[in-house]
């Protein structure tokens, strides 16, 4: 009778130590997941922002008037520059539609740039479709980021609440 003592024993230790470490994995795979989605969401901030700041330089180079080539190409070039960094920060970091995406939007605000460099103005039709361009990009990308980042489920789940 003693040995269905411990055959109890060892069974429920057993059951024990299986639970605590499956329920230890899925703890620190949770704890992975939400790193990764912190360091993302980081990420796609700083990048969003890198964006923002060379648009905002295009759109000022766009509507000067005075500058001559040789400034406006330089300009338009180092407001680009850091841009390129975080892009291959993207390209490693980011899932597959949102590297997508954001590769896409890199393009087509480097086509703005290049327009904005070579003295296109903002009046200009050119101007204003590879802005438009560049902008249905950016909301492509926008859109991959909340879906990466779930935030529209976590807007429901508050909304809800």
């Amino acid at each position: 009778m003693q040995w269905m003592t411990l055959a109890s024993a060892v069974v429920g230790a057993l059951i024990a130590t299986v639970s605590a470490a499956l329920l230890d994995r899925s703890r620190r795979r949770r704890e992975q997941d939400d790193r990764l989605l912190g360091t993302r969401r980081v990420l796609y901030s700083d990048y969003l922002t890198c964006l923002s700041e060379a648009r905002n330089a295009f759109r000022s180079l766009a509507r000067n008037h005075d500058m001559d080539l040789v400034e406006r190409e330089r300009s338009a070039r180092d407001s680009f520059a850091p841009c390129y960094g975080m892009r291959y920060q993207m390209s490693i970091t980011a899932a597959a539609n949102v590297a997508a995406a954001s590769e896409d939007a890199f393009r087509r605000l480097r086509d703005v740039r290049d327009l904005a460099a070579t003295g296109i103005l903002a009046g200009d039709e050119e101007y204003s479709q590879g802005r438009a361009e560049y902008e249905l990009a950016l909301a492509r990308l926008h859109n991959a980021m909340r879906l990466n980042l779930g935030a529209d489920r976590r807007s429901a789940n508050l909304e809800g609440s």
